[in-house]
């Protein structure tokens, strides 16, 4: 989605649109429904004692079809005559509320707090982190609302995959992990959602939908792009943060992408939408287009032969909002024309209307969090928390000698160098908002030390060396010297993917001329969204520790300071594979497939199918302590019992593998407890991955997929004992060639940490089977 502006809209349709709406953008509360209105407080629709299906139902009854149709668009036109004011549907907030056409800063909301882009936050492996930012950001998103400067449905997280290291919105997502990103997911959505009963705080939208991670690569665009992805890696990667967005997060709205699967538009495919979201996953919510979805498969992929045949597709596949002007445009010629009927228009509003009527925008005066306004965005906890988001997630990845952490003490003066030392907005990545402030990494390390400043290029695309030697310079009159390299937003980003992993025109460069010049140690500190191969860096002995900070949002500056001088003590692990810059000459970003094939010479995606060479691994992550982890207790023996006799009549156990459907999953939650103790000399956060090795099983098993996380503090010489808790049927079980979920049967062998190994054998009821 594009984050300022619809890709294709021409003069004409706006003028169209605009015909249509006098709505201006603003959404000023309460929407409908005021109590002061005579006209109004009267229609069921208004009264809160009614169930919402039946209140959605009294609304449909009483609108014309001119104004149904001008309800599918994101820009909603107003209807007078019922109390009902335009609402524009499309507002951001994917770390942060974020600039979009449903929110306006300025005036009482010149700014909300920004936290460090998902890739970063990812890298904290903390869900309870996830959940808090979450919480905090529909707080803000509430306050804005109800001062007029936002909406209450917004197009957030973004679930996708992160499968190839060059694609430019991959800051945006929580990693390569479908566990992780499953994860994050719902832990966010729960945080913004903050679901009383059936009612909303605001309403997130996971996005999107499905099999969608390349944007503009080789000539190869989104709008075109025909993503070909078998039905093993569609349920066992694809689309699995997005069943657990419904199923578990409870997720109001799913979003369907611009790109086809497997020749069909997502956004007309009628399996995806009906028979997957709202069919197998029961979706309590509205499905809803990227911007111009439905113009793009028309226009671009031709996939329908008239507009009404678009509308019709589309809506019968399952969609019930477009994002562009599309639907308002042709839906009363496609219903004219008998390819559609207004009960279907009044199914897609039944979707959107129940989930205004669960936020309350139906409600007047009477809708919740009235009592959130201007003093609760920005305010100093949520800008603390920011912090320590950025805290959590920054990975130290090299640390020789012990270099880090600094001294002030020893550490008087130090050489500030690189395109993103003195950074600002960069610091935020993509989809953010106007900050509450920065603090860049040049003033963060400022209140450490004397600084000496030199950017050394003039940009992250670093085209020329001219203040190399200025940078060069700085580093020997220095007791350390600090390099502030990486990517921005013109390097990668939505509608741009990188075609290779190296830094940027002359980074490379700059790095080895000042770390050959600096007479105190040289630490690397590398902002950006995906990863970058630096093996020059990490072979180079001169170049003391490499960090990486992401995009580390508002207040990125300082938590990069308080982790180069030892006040923080990183804990955070990659949440993507670093590859190395021969990886992608071996790699098309069009192919899908996440499994190698060796036979054509191709390696697979992500640490559970590339085996190859890494610069840095999933999972990999450094601390200024060190930590020991023993088993405490844990099962070693699971019996997987089948869920009714009808189970046995179809092939339950198929190559010594029980189908996911056919078990009786609710007495397979397994419990490990582990004592995490601090061997260091530092208070310390632990990182606790455990990865499960399947037994033997084809094709069908990655060689190790992670299963659980937990994140624990623990003081110097202490000791912590954590419980972790592994859900057999999702995280021991693989997926076959038919994209059929089932658990092995066998020994599975949990790798917990670096350095421990347990087994479990699960083992099939025989007395079940046989029965």
């Amino acid at each position: 989605m594009s984050q300022f502006s619809h890709k294709n809209f021409s003069f004409f349709f706006i003028f169209i649109l605009m015909s249509l709406s006098s709505y201006t953008g603003e959404s000023r509360p309460p929407f409908a429904c005021d109590p002061n209105n005579a006209m109004t407080k009267t229609f069921p629709f208004c009264s809160v004692s009614l169930h919402i299906r039946d209140r959605v139902r009294d609304l449909i009854g009483r609108l014309t079809l001119q104004e149904k149709i001008r309800l599918l668009v994101n820009n909603a036109a107003p209807v007078e005559r019922l109390g009902i004011k335009g609402y524009e549907w499309w507002s951001e907030a994917l770390h942060g509320v974020a600039r979009s056409p449903g929110v306006h800063f300025g005036g009482q909301f010149p700014g909300a707090t920004s936290f460090p882009q998902v890739i970063t936050t990812a890298a904290s492996f903390n869900a309870s982190l996830w959940e808090e930012i979450g919480r905090v950001v529909s707080d803000e998103a509430r306050a804005m609302y109800n001062g007029g400067a936002a909406g209450l449905t917004f197009w957030s997280p973004n679930v996708n995959i992160f499968r190839d290291p060059r694609w430019g919105r991959g800051q945006e997502t929580p990693g390569e992990d479908p566990v992780v990103v499953a994860k994050y997911a719902t832990s966010y959505v729960r945080g913004l959602q903050s679901p009383v009963g059936n009612r909303l705080k605001v309403a997130a939208c996971c996005k999107h939908y499905t099999a969608y991670d390349l944007d503009n690569w080789n000539d190869v665009d989104r709008y075109h792009f025909n993503a070909k992805v078998n039905k093993q890696d569609l349920e066992d990667t694809y689309n699995v943060p997005f069943k657990a967005c419904v199923l578990e997060g409870k997720v109001a709205s799913v979003m369907c992408s611009y790109n086809q699967v497997n020749g069909k538009p997502t956004c007309a495919d009628p399996s995806l939408l009906r028979g997957t979201i709202r069919g197998q996953w029961q979706l309590n919510g509205y499905i809803v287009s990227d911007c111009d979805s439905v113009d793009t498969f028309f226009n671009q992929q031709h996939y329908t032969p008239t507009p009404e045949d678009a509308v019709a597709a589309t809506i019968k596949a399952g969609l019930d909002l477009d994002c562009g002007p599309f639907l308002a445009i042709f839906t009363e010629k496609a219903i004219r024309a008998g390819k559609l009927n207004e009960a279907d228009v009044n199914g897609a509003l039944m979707n959107t209307l129940t989930v205004q009527m669960r936020l309350g925008m139906f409600d007047g005066t009477r809708q919740p969090y009235l009592n959130l306004g201007p003093k609760d965005v920005c305010t100093p906890a949520h800008k603390q928390l920011a912090l320590e988001a950025a805290h959590q997630g920054i990975v130290l990845l090299q640390n020789r000698a012990r270099s880090l952490p600094l001294s002030s003490t020893s550490h008087r003066t130090i050489a500030v160098i690189g395109p993103n030392s003195d950074a600002t907005e960069t610091m935020i990545g993509n989809y953010a908002g106007i900050p509450c402030g920065y603090t860049s990494p040049l003033q963060g390390i400022g209140r450490y030390a004397k600084t000496i400043h030199q950017e050394g290029c003039n940009g992250a695309a670093c085209g020329s060396n001219q203040q190399f030697g200025a940078a060069e310079a700085a580093a020997r009159q220095a007791d350390a010297t600090v390099l502030v390299m990486g990517l921005d937003q013109s390097i990668e980003a939505e509608a741009k993917d990188r075609l290779g992993l190296l830094l940027p025109g002359l980074q490379q460069e700059l790095v080895s001329r000042v770390a050959r010049a600096s007479r105190g140690p040289t630490i690397l500190v590398l902002m950006s969204g995906s990863p970058i191969d630096v093996t020059f860096a990490k072979n180079d002995p001169r170049i003391s520790a490499i960090l990486w900070a992401g995009y580390p949002g508002q207040d990125g500056g300082a938590a990069i300071a308080d982790i180069l001088f030892g006040t923080i003590n990183p804990g955070a692990k990659l949440p993507m594979t670093w590859y190395p810059q021969e990886y992608v000459v071996k790699v098309p970003m069009t192919d899908m497939d996440m499994r190698a094939d060796p036979g054509r010479g191709y390696p697979g995606r992500t640490y559970r199918f590339y085996k190859g060479p890494v610069v840095f691994p999933f999972g990999f992550g450094l601390s200024y302590t060190a930590f020991r982890v023993a088993l405490a207790d844990a099962p070693t023996t699971v019996s997987v019992s089948l869920a009714g006799k009808h189970a046995y009549k179809n092939i339950t156990l198929s190559n010594n593998a029980v189908r996911v459907s056919h078990s009786n999953c609710d007495v397979m939650n397994l419990a490990m407890h582990l004592d995490v103790k601090n061997v260091g000399e530092m208070d310390g956060t632990h990182t606790l991955l455990v990865f499960s090795t399947p037994p033997a099983a084809g094709k069908w098993a990655p060689e190790k997929q992670l299963v659980a996380f937990e994140k624990v503090h623990v003081l110097a010489g202490a000791q912590q004992r954590i419980r972790v808790h592994i859900d057999a049927c999702k995280h021991l079980s693989v997926v076959d060639l038919f994209g059929i979920r089932r658990i092995p049967m066998g020994v599975h062998s949990l790798q917990i940490g670096d350095d421990l190994q347990h087994y479990i054998s699960l083992q099939a009821s025989v007395e079940e089977i046989k029965s």
